[in-house]
Order: C-alpha cells, then sequence, then structure tokens
C-alpha cells in the first residue's frame, strides 16, 4: 500500500473523521493545499485544497480496520448552494483533479455556486493504492491460437489470485458499492445533507449505485457516457466491439458521399466491399489498418486520405490516428490509475462468466458477426481464475434529480448502455450528437449541466458535437 508516500504530510497532520453515527461537521477537516502535501501535485495549483476522510476497509464491520480517502476541493465563487461530487471513470481512475479540469472546462459554471470535490476511490493513489505486479511470461508460439489465449488468461489469473492473497480483506471489499458507501461518508465529512454528483463511464455505475443506497441524500445527478446496468464483461466485449461494427459502416457511407474527392464509391455498401478487399490484401499490420477504418469521426477525413493513398499506392506507410484509450474513463491521464483497482472492482462485480471455454466461444461468435471488430475484445477474459466471489450490480430507481448523457456513434459505452441504464433506475436522456467519450464538459451544451445543477432542470434533448471536418485529399 502506497498512501503514506504519496500522502504522508495530510496523514500527519489531520484528526482524521471518526466512524460514529450521525452528520459530521465540516470543521472536523483540516483542508491544506495540495500541492504542498500531496505528491506529484502541480506545484501552479493555488486553488485547490486537500483532506482525508476514514472509512473502514468492511462496512460489516465499521469498528475494524480503516484507513483514509483523499478529497480534494475548490470552493464556490459566488453565492454557495451546495456541493458536487465528481469520478471520472474506470474503475481505477483518481477524480481528485477534477474540480481544476472542469473549471477549464465549458462546464466552468458549476463553480460558482458550488463547491467542486474530487476524490481518489479505494484502492487508487492517494486512498490505499493497490498494486499488482505484471507476469509477461509469454506462450509458446507454437501452441494454437486458442490456447495461446487460454495460457495469457490462466497466467493472469494467477498473477491475480497471488496479488488478492497478499490482503484478501482489502481485495474483497474492492468494489462499487463500498466505493459509494465512502461517498457518503464524504458527504458525511462535508456536513452537507444532501449532495451533487457528476460521473463518467464507470463514475456512472457509481452515480447509480449510491442513488440506490442512498437516494435520500441525492441533491441531483448526471451521468455521461453511461454503463449498462449489469456489467457482464463477455457483453461488454460484445458491445463495444458492435458499436465498433458500426462505425465502420458509418465511415464507409460517409465515404460514399464524398465519392467524388476518394473515388471508393458511390453507395455505402460499395465502399464497405472496397475497403474490406483492400484489407484483405494487406500482409502486415492489419491492426492499424482496422483503427484507420474505425476512427474517430474527427480523424476521418485523414483516415480516408491515407486508405485512397493505400489503394493507389501513394501512401507508402501504414499510419493510422491514435484511438481513444478504452478504459471506461479518462483515466490514462489521471493521477494515480490502477490497473489493478480496476480487475478487482469488475471482477468482483462482474456478473458474467469465468469460464475460459465459455469466452473463448464467445469470441468466435463475434469473429463470425463482426467481420472488422469481432477480434478487439479487450475484457471478455479479465476474471477467468479470480479467486472471489462476484456480488453482481443491483441498480433501483429513486426520486431525486437524474440527468443521463449519452453519445450517439460512441464506442466506448455505447448508446444503448444509456438507454438500458434509463430503463432501470429512471431519469431523462440528453442525446449528443458524437462519438466522444465523456464530451459534454468539452462542447457547448454543457451549458445543459450547470442550468441542471443549478435548477433542477433536465432534458431529453438532443445536442450537437464537434463537426467532421470536411473531406480532403
Amino acid at each position: 500500500m502506497q498512501i503514506k508516500k504519496l500522502f504522508g504530510p495530510l496523514l500527519a497532520g489531520l484528526v482524521l473523521l471518526p466512524l460514529a453515527p450521525g452528520i459530521a461537521t465540516a470543521s472536523t477537516l483540516q483542508w491544506r493545499p495540495c500541492k504542498e502535501i500531496a505528491h506529484r501535485w502541480s506545484p501552479g495549483d493555488d486553488r485547490t485544497e486537500c483532506a482525508m476522510v476514514t472509512v473502514p476497509v468492511d462496512y460489516a464491520k465499521p469498528d475494524g480496520r480503516s484507513f483514509g480517502i483523499a478529497i480534494s476541493r475548490i470552493k464556490a465563487s459566488g453565492r454557495r448552494d451546495g456541493v458536487v461530487l465528481f469520478n471520472p471513470g474506470g474503475p481505477g481512475g483518481s477524480g481528485m483533479n477534477m474540480p481544476s479540469s472542469v473549471l477549464r472546462s465549458k462546464a466552468a459554471g458549476l463553480g460558482v455556486h458550488h463547491d467542486l470535490i474530487g476524490f481518489a476511490p479505494r484502492g487508487v493513489a492517494y486512498s490505499e493504492a493497490v498494486t499488482c505486479a505484471d507476469d509477461w511470461t509469454q506462450p509458446d508460439p507454437a501452441l494454437s491460437p486458442k490456447e495461446r489465449a487460454r495460457f495469457v488468461a490462466e497466467r493472469d489469473g494467477r498473477n491475480h489470485q497471488r496479488c488478492v492473497a497478499a490482503d484478501p480483506e482489502f481485495m474483497r471489499n474492492l468494489s462499487t458499492a463500498n466505493i459509494a458507501r465512502d461517498m457518503d461518508r464524504i458527504r458525511l465529512a462535508l456536513g452537507e445533507r444532501k449532495i451533487g454528483y457528476y460521473g463518467i463511464s464507470w463514475g456512472t455505475a457509481l452515480g447509480a449505485q449510491y442513488r440506490t443506497l442512498f437516494d435520500q441524500h441525492v441533491d441531483k445527478m448526471l451521468l455521461d457516457s453511461v454503463m449498462a446496468p449489469t456489467l457482464d464483461l463477455v457483453e461488454m466485449d460484445r458491445g463495444q466491439l458492435t458499436a465498433r461494427e458500426n462505425t465502420f459502416h458509418e465511415f464507409a457511407a460517409w465515404i460514399a458521399r464524398n465519392n467524388d474527392v476518394y473515388r471508393f464509391g458511390a453507395t455505402g455498401p460499395l465502399v464497405s466491399k472496397a475497403l474490406l478487399d483492400l484489407r484483405a490484401r494487406q500482409t502486415s499490420e492489419l491492426d492499424v489498418f482496422d483503427d484507420l477504418i474505425t476512427s474517430a469521426r474527427r480523424d476521418w477525413a485523414e483516415s480516408a486520405r491515407r486508405l485512397a493513398g493505400l489503394r493507389d499506392g501513394t501512401q507508402r506507410e501504414l499510419v493510422a490516428p491514435p484511438r481513444e484509450q478504452t478504459m471506461l474513463g479518462w483515466d490514462s491521464e489521471q493521477v494515480g490509475f490502477s490497473p489493478f483497482q480496476q480487475t478487482s472492482v469488475m471482477c468482483n462485480d462482474s456478473a458474467g462468466t469465468r469460464d475460459f471455454e465459455e469466452i473463448w466461444r464467445s469470441r468466435q461468435e463475434l469473429v463470425a458477426q463482426l467481420p472488422v471488430s469481432g477480434g478487439y475484445g479487450k475484457y471478455d477474459d479479465r476474471c477467468v481464475g479470480w479467486p472471489l466471489p462476484a456480488t453482481p450490480w443491483q441498480f433501483a430507481g429513486g426520486t431525486s434529480p437524474l440527468q443521463l448523457v449519452g453519445h450517439s456513434h460512441e464506442e466506448i459505452t455505447p448508446i444503448e448502455w444509456s438507454r438500458a441504464m434509463r430503463e432501470r433506475i429512471g431519469g431523462a436522456l440528453l442525446t449528443v450528437e458524437d462519438d466522444q467519450h465523456g464530451s459534454l464538459l468539452d462542447l457547448p451544451c454543457a451549458a445543459k449541466a450547470v442550468e441542471f445543477f443549478d435548477t433542477g432542470k433536465t432534458s431529453d434533448e438532443s445536442c450537437a458535437g464537434a463537426p467532421i471536418p470536411p473531406a480532403r485529399r
């Protein structure tokens, strides 16, 4: 556990919250500038304050072992009406920098009437971070593809078993439900009867869980790029890869509308066939080619130009635009991202199979159904060999104001997941016409988020995303 290295001065200088019931006063917390106490904090950040809140490792044993949850705050700049907590997704991502990120976004107005509160979930630096050394032993290349995949899945399972055995109590309590309970301890520490919440990606599942457990303590909740209401890693791969296959066909239709520029064909099916024929001629770097034909909309003009050059022999080097990391959030850019915390939460929460044979059959079905994207799953075998039992999500509706935000062409959290979550827990659904994960903060319609937290007004409308660049050669 790395908490003392990362947040040692704060631990030494604070009186941590007791676990006694009741609402704590805000004066219980001793806020200090994050830059003075938090390892790797930006020295130029003069606004963000940090503190610690104690929580039990196991909520079934409230008087047992405890640890500190790191929180951050930027105070409201105007008349204060409450607080908004933030989570960027993951699981495994830290929200400690989110207050300052929000104030740099198009939703900066959230900080006028609300204290903006970030936190590092349990298992993430600065909150008792967990790590697990990777085992990169590679399978014998002479093995069949199935046996190589089995080798990797079982290797990772043994590695996870070893890491869980180092602290089984902490690991079995890494769950969305317990992180939601930690959020309520933060609410108590802040002295608030109700809290607002803004969650992105897996952070939407965290919000749904908090609202299920503590609806009476929700002021307003906004969930952007919404997870499905049931976590099944096989089905999660299926949903994401189906959306990626759809991106290929949407890209082909866009190229067809610009046939005078790219000359692949005047209809979507003709372009799809031409691109698949070009794909079949690739003798190496097929993954790079597939990234080109399933690229983000902002890259379509450049991707189409490269593909036309590859067809015509003028493009010799196959270079694809960078794909967004599908880690279910903005995790790769967040301080303290913990891959093993992500695995722990997913496997402790997932309702899906851990049987390799079932997983392999599903993979083969996807490859047959989705010829472009079916072979690019990331999550289905994550929990093979995971030694702890799962407690699947059980979300329910509530009465507190709820705004869901889905993205009509997104691959990471497909729009169908937003609709399924709305069916399960209610709320209004704002549809953003783009393919970007968690992009509401970056768009003009972020004003709807500010209005929602200020007034409670929800929206079932749609709003524009960033435009597709014009076709060019």
